[in-house]
C-alpha cells in the first residue's frame, strides 16, 4: 500500500498535537489534585496568628487567627454574589492589626435590595478590638467584568476588588491576601462559603475529549490510506 507523504504527515502532526495537549491537561489534573489535596489537609491543622508581614505563599488556604480593629470607612461591597441563587454583597472591611499593618477581611454575604440595588441592607460592625478566624486567601472571590467594569476606584460597590491596587488606592500597608472570615461576630452576615473547587473534572473531560481527537484523526488517516489504495488499485486493474 502506497502512502503519500504529505497526508500522513499531517495526520502524524495532528495526532501527536492532540495526544500532547491530552498529556497535559492530565498533567494539570494531578496538579489540582495535589492542591485539593492540601487545602483539606490545611483545614485540619491549627491556625497561625498574623502578627507580622506575610507572604501569600506562606499561608494560602492556611486557617489564621488576627486580632485588630476594624476600619468601616474603607469598607467594600462586591456586588453579584449569589446566595442559594439569592444576589447579594460580599462584605469586604480592613482590619487594623494590633500587630502591625492591616489584612481586609471578607466578612460575609448580605442580600441585595430587590428594588434599589445600591441600598445596602443594616448589618453590624464591632467597634472594639475583635479576633478574627479564618483561611487566608488570594483575592475575595471574582466575578467576571467587561474591562474594568464595576472595580473603578473609590466605588465602595465593585464587582472586584485586587488587594495590591487597593493598597495603592488607600495607602494602607495591606496584607497581600484576604482573610474569609469563619468566626460569628454577631454582625448579621452570612458566613455560608462554598467549598474550594478546582475543577479537576474539567481537566480530566478535557483529556479525554483531545485523546478522542487523536483517535478519530488515526483512525480517518487509515480509512483514508486504504482507500487511496484501493482506489489505485482500481485505477492499474
Amino acid at each position: 500500500m502506497k502512502i503519500r507523504f504529505w497526508p500522513a504527515l499531517a495526520v502524524l502532526i495532528v495526532v501527536a498535537v492532540t495526544v500532547r495537549l491530552g498529556f497535559w491537561q492530565r498533567d494539570r489534573a494531578h496538579q489540582k489534585e495535589a492542591l485539593q489535596a492540601r487545602i483539606e489537609r490545611f483545614e485540619h491543622a491549627s491556625p497561625i496568628p498574623l502578627n507580622a508581614r506575610t507572604a501569600l505563599a506562606d499561608v494560602e488556604f492556611h486557617r489564621v487567627v488576627a486580632r485588630g480593629r476594624f476600619v468601616p470607612d474603607s469598607t467594600v461591597y462586591l456586588d453579584n454574589r449569589l446566595h442559594n441563587d439569592q444576589p447579594g454583597f460580599y462584605v469586604v472591611t480592613p482590619l487594623k492589626l494590633e500587630a502591625g499593618g492591616y489584612v481586609l477581611v471578607n466578612r460575609g454575604w448580605l442580600p441585595r435590595n430587590a428594588q434599589q440595588r445600591s441600598v445596602i441592607a443594616p448589618y453590624r460592625t464591632p467597634s472594639g478590638v475583635v479576633t478574627i478566624e479564618g483561611v487566608a486567601r488570594a483575592d475575595a472571590s471574582r466575578a467576571f467584568e467587561l474591562g474594568q467594569g464595576g472595580s473603578t476606584p473609590h466605588q465602595s460597590i465593585r464587582q472586584n476588588l485586587d488587594v495590591a491596587s487597593y493598597a495603592a488606592e488607600t495607602g494602607l500597608p495591606l496584607e497581600p491576601f484576604v482573610l474569609q472570615q469563619t468566626n460569628d461576630t454577631a454582625d448579621g452576615l452570612v458566613r455560608d462559603w462554598p467549598a474550594p473547587n478546582t475543577g479537576v473534572e474539567r481537566n480530566y473531560g478535557y483529556m479525554v475529549q483531545w485523546w478522542g481527537m487523536a483517535l478519530a484523526a488515526l483512525v480517518f488517516g487509515l480509512y483514508a490510506a486504504r482507500r487511496a489504495a484501493r482506489g489505485g488499485n482500481d485505477a492499474q486493474a
